[in-house]
């Protein structure tokens, strides 16, 4: 994508006009990012005037996935680890969350849907939305594509995962069953 010669439609748009971070990290992350979009635009209730979703990006703090980024923001998030300690990462998101706990109503909760086992999310997340942080407890033990295959399942089922709070909670456990492959007609796939 951030390469010299582009070879996709998206990585041509991206060095044109910029395309949204949803459809960019859709493309990288593939079922992972597709399944989190899709849930939530299914289960999202924010309070008016505040989006539904928001990306953890590198170095731009929190955006809305319907965000325009260009390729100079792209080299920007890719030159930056996420890491819990890392300035560049936690200075913009924690201006970012501060911002929205403000704007968020006071008993809106906030649903993780990235990774509960490592620090780089859950530890600044903790420290702005406290106890109004949750997560799927159906995400404990499952891997980035199987969240993602859940995920997307559920928003097309329009079946809702049960949040609890993060705050104090058992993040890692035993890997449960995998997924039952979905069998999708022809038609339907070629829609996809």
């Amino acid at each position: 994508m951030i390469g010299t010669t582009p070879k996709s439609e998206l990585a041509i748009r991206l060095r044109r006009e910029g395309v949204t971070l949803g459809e960019l990290f859709s493309f990288v992350s593939g079922l992972y990012f597709r399944g989190k979009l899709a849930y939530a635009a299914a289960f999202s209730t924010p309070p008016p005037e505040v989006s539904g979703s928001f990306v953890i990006t590198a170095s731009g703090g929190l955006l809305p996935p319907e965000t325009v980024v260009t390729l100079d923001q792209l080299r920007g998030f890719a030159g930056t680890d996420i890491c819990a300690d890392d300035p560049r990462y936690r200075a913009p998101l924690d201006r970012d969350c501060r911002v929205l706990s403000e704007r968020l109503m006071g008993s809106c909760e906030v649903v993780l849907l990235g990774s509960i086992a490592t620090p780089k999310y859950v530890k600044p997340l903790l420290q702005i939305f406290g106890d109004r942080l949750l997560f799927p407890a159906e995400f404990v033990g499952r891997g980035d594509m199987s969240r993602g295959g859940l995920m997307l399942r559920c928003a097309e089922a329009r079946n809702e995962l049960t949040y609890v709070p993060l705050l104090n909670a058992t993040r890692s456990g035993p890997r449960p069953a995998k997924l039952v492959p979905v069998q999708r007609s022809n038609a339907a796939a070629l829609e996809r």
